[in-house]
């Protein structure tokens, strides 16, 4: 298995929904910031409008730190709006809902379930150069939480911002970081 860690944001252009308009979205939107993907299994379903609501209640959090937050499932535009439309839950979303009926994007990051054709709960933070840099990939019935996310998106951004200082356990912003080296060698 080829690691995904610092391999580069496959290039993709797909239809989505986003504030009451069909557009376009591709790889090249997204040059020069960071984004997330956050891939659920399908609309009109159980666990993925708590994952997507949570997202909804931390998307001004996420925009403050300048990441676009793009949800992707394997339904189609036409099935988001009407999810959108018909749930007071969905219709809290500001951010984009990729469509992804092929599973092209969805096996691209290695989360397709392909005899269902759906997708596994992955996350993947993209940093500004195309470079994924977290990834996480659940099995379906297990929830994802926002501000964990977006506590792993600081660290992220910290250490791009910082290389030669990394972020322990637990990191929050404003805690102190580490900075490798021959004197920290068994010491913590």
């Amino acid at each position: 298995m080829t690691p995904i860690i610092n391999s580069q944001l496959p290039e993709f252009k797909v239809q989505a929904y986003h504030n009451g308009e069909f557009k376009t979205v591709s790889s090249d939107d997204l040059k020069g910031k960071w984004s997330v993907f956050f891939f659920y299994p399908a609309d009109f379903t159980f666990v993925c409008p708590t994952e997507l609501a949570d997202m909804a209640d931390n998307y001004a959090k996420f925009q403050e730190l300048g990441v676009e937050i793009y949800s992707v499932s394997t339904d189609t535009h036409f099935v988001h709006k009407a999810w959108h439309d018909a749930s007071e839950t969905i219709r809290k979303i500001k951010y984009p809902m990729l469509a992804d009926p092929t599973g092209a994007l969805s096996r691209a990051f290695g989360v397709l379930i392909e005899e269902d054709g759906l997708a596994y709960r992955g996350t993947f933070v993209v940093n500004p150069e195309g470079k994924i840099k977290i990834t996480e990939i659940h099995d379906n019935g297990i929830g994802r939480n926002a501000s964990e996310l977006l506590r792993k998106v600081e660290a992220a951004q910290f250490v791009a911002n910082n290389p030669n200082e990394v972020c322990p356990a637990k990191w929050k912003k404003g805690d102190s970081t580490l900075k490798p080296g021959i004197d920290l060698v068994g010491k913590i």
